[in-house]
């Protein structure tokens, strides 16, 4: 089912099998001019931008997934499903919930925690619990390891809301369940993969510290978060 409701090229080889996957569209045209050679754009739909090009001669791709569970699972869901993707990195930002979260600081989620019902009703999945693709994950940090840029191998909190009444309440899921930080689509991506055979793997950023109230502007974290991108872009084909 090419075009898809969301993905409007009619080509799946316009997708490379990798697709790194930042929330924001401009983070995702930032990754493609500033890396990318020989790029082409495959998707402008709603304005969630996908462009593929070539990283050290190899090929692969960059689409933004928007904000939240809903629409990373959509994203991922027709990227995996009828665009033959194999690997979907999500490169997101989050929130750190200790003070050894610091901010600019790497971490790759082995799995991620969650509230969200997602899983249980997109397959029926009862686990609160999801776990990142083990192969890619190994890669990525033998990546990181090459560039000699630090990273932290952390479960992490996916959540549905991003403004909670009682923002304290941090403390508790990370003293309960072992978050180390929050962010909003890990678990939706690490399902879908789950659910239909594929990849998925999630590097992030700290953006701010829920812990020592530290924050990043927006344009920073659009244009600044380097590091997790170079890893993640050692995964081309």
């Amino acid at each position: 089912m090419i075009p898809t409701p969301h993905i409007e090229t009619k080509n799946k080889d316009e997708i490379a099998k990798t697709v790194l996957m930042p929330g924001d569209p401009l983070r995702a045209k930032f990754i493609a001019d500033t890396f990318l050679e020989d790029v082409k754009q495959f998707n402008s739909v709603r304005n969630v931008l996908g462009y593929t090009g070539t990283y050290k001669g190899r090929r692969i791709s960059v689409m933004a997934s928007g904000m939240g569970m809903p629409s990373i699972g959509i994203y991922s869901y027709e990227l995996y499903k009828f665009y033959d993707v194999e690997n979907i990195i999500r490169i997101g930002s989050c929130g750190g919930y200790t003070p050894d979260a610091k901010l600019y600081d790497v971490i790759l989620a082995k799995d991620a925690w969650s509230e969200s019902s997602y899983a249980k009703v997109q397959g029926g999945y009862e686990s609160d619990i999801i776990e990142g693709t083990e192969a890619l994950n190994e890669s990525l940090i033998k990546h990181a390891n090459e560039l000699e840029i630090p990273i932290s191998v952390e479960r992490i909190h996916s959540s549905d809301v991003f403004y909670r009444e009682n923002f304290e309440q941090y403390k508790e899921i990370h003293e309960k369940y072992g978050c180390v930080a929050v962010e909003m689509e890990a678990f939706a991506l690490f399902h879908n993969a789950k659910v239909l055979g594929k990849n998925a793997a999630c590097l992030l950023t700290v953006s701010d510290n829920l812990a020592t109230h530290e924050v990043t502007t927006s344009e920073e974290r659009q244009n600044a978060f380097t590091n997790m991108m170079k890893i993640a872009l050692e995964m081309a084909e």
